[in-house]
């Protein structure tokens, strides 16, 4: 994917170092943005070997809106380190996709009541009712919670929009791994846009994205040079079983013609 390999190449050639939270430093650009077309192929990273089912159960996990990672971590280990001993976990997505916490009057009271407000139902109904909106985002930023969090959000909230036939996304992220986050954003966002896609009858259009701060930690870098010198492969398809979506299970994906080149081992920065 030239578009990530473009992304790469600029932080590492115009980024400024930084200190962070984590003890490791980073080199680090602001406002990145690029857009990738979907009906080009999933865009999965070729350039490296990505771990696909991972990044699915994740996905189906947001999707749940389940606020712990209980089940997840049957699948994966890559909440582990934000989640307490019994699993939960202080900033989990879909708990925010899909039970977003709204404080509205209560008509027969005339006081405020706090509510749960499901996003994702709401967008697929605007895409089948009013597919010109200008309002379908999501968020999965709560201040109160994002500022007691371990983790506050790093991809906090996007957009859907829809041209034509064709249903585009647009991911906001404050904060960006480039070497072990983003290839994961890219797969994942570009994930749920088909799936919503299939659900509301339209096509895949473009996933577009803005890293607040996009950032690469020094004990990556040499690994990105390696992946730097690496020539993409095509991009895979991927089909996906015309289910609504809280039915879709993992064994209704099927990736098809994947192949990258060798993994490049990143530490996680914690």
């Amino acid at each position: 994917m030239i578009e990530y390999l473009d992304l790469v190449d600029r932080v590492l050639t115009k980024g400024v170092r930084k200190t962070n939270r984590t003890g490791m430093n980073t080199i680090s650009c602001f406002s990145e943005h690029y857009k990738i077309d979907l009906s080009e192929g999933y865009p999965l990273c070729t350039t490296k070997k990505m771990n696909f089912k991972s990044m699915l159960y994740e996905v189906l996990w947001y999707l749940s809106g389940d606020d712990h990672i209980r089940n997840l971590r049957k699948h994966t280990k890559i909440w582990d380190a934000w989640a307490d001993e019994n699993g939960n976990l202080d900033t989990a997505y879909g708990r925010y996709w899909r039970k977003f916490p709204s404080a509205q009057i209560n008509p027969a009271t005339g006081k405020y009541e706090v509510v749960e407000f499901d996003q994702i139902a709401e967008i697929i109904k605007l895409l089948k009712t009013q597919p010109n909106s200008r309002r379908m985002v999501v968020s999965a930023w709560e201040p109160g919670n994002a500022h007691n969090s371990k983790l506050p959000p790093c991809h906090y909230t996007f957009a859907f929009n829809v041209i034509g036939e064709n249903l585009n996304c647009h991911l906001t992220q404050r904060s960006g791994d480039i070497a072990l986050g983003i290839p994961f954003n890219i797969a994942a966002y570009s994930l749920l846009t088909q799936i919503i896609a299939n659900e509301v009858g339209m096509k895949s259009g473009y996933f577009s994205h803005t890293i607040i701060d996009a950032h690469i930690y020094l004990n990556h870098v040499d690994g990105l040079k390696e992946q730097l010198k690496r020539k993409p492969k095509p991009r895979p398809k991927l089909e996906i079983l015309k289910k609504p979506i809280d039915q879709l299970q993992f064994e209704d994906f099927n990736l098809i013609g994947y192949e990258s080149c060798e993994s490049i081992k990143f530490e996680v920065a914690v």
